[in-house]
């Protein structure tokens, strides 16, 4: 069995794949189990599990393939709104082990939600925040 990830074997061509775009360190196909028609998954080209694998130069090339693939996507449905997540971990919902952007073109009608929906038990927007909590939270965020 292979130890390689899905996405490597579709990177290495031993798997089908539909081709979007591709640059030096990341490569962008179509998802074959899109939310909505033009669903797109912009991956590095190495296969690491979190964000936090990458070094500062994958980083920056695998979010300027995620533009590249927007403006694509723009032109062909005529839209300038997307969806775009990143499942960053096991517990993150994230199902391929390999890090992966989802770049959804979002047009009227489309039957997506928004991000509230993942978590639909959560405090409700137009509430008054938690400052104090929010605050202590902070503090302890800029001393890690």
């Amino acid at each position: 069995m292979s130890s390689q990830t899905l996405f490597e074997r579709i990177i290495n061509q031993e798997l089908p794949c539909y081709k979007v775009s591709e640059g030096e360190n990341w490569f962008a196909f179509l998802d074959i189990y899109p939310r909505r028609e033009g669903h797109t998954l912009i991956v590095p080209k190495r296969g690491v599990r979190n964000l936090f694998e990458l070094d500062d130069k994958e980083t920056a090339d695998l979010f300027i393939g995620m533009k590249k693939v927007q403006e694509i996507l723009s032109k062909h449905f005529q839209t300038e709104d997307f969806t775009i997540c990143i499942h960053d971990g096991k517990l993150a919902g994230q199902e391929v082990p390999h890090v992966h952007v989802h770049v959804i073109p979002r047009t009227d009608g489309d039957g997506g939600l928004t991000l509230m929906s993942m978590w639909p038990l959560g405090a409700p927007m137009n509430g008054e925040p938690n400052h104090k909590s929010l605050s202590e939270l902070s503090s302890h965020l800029l001393e890690a």
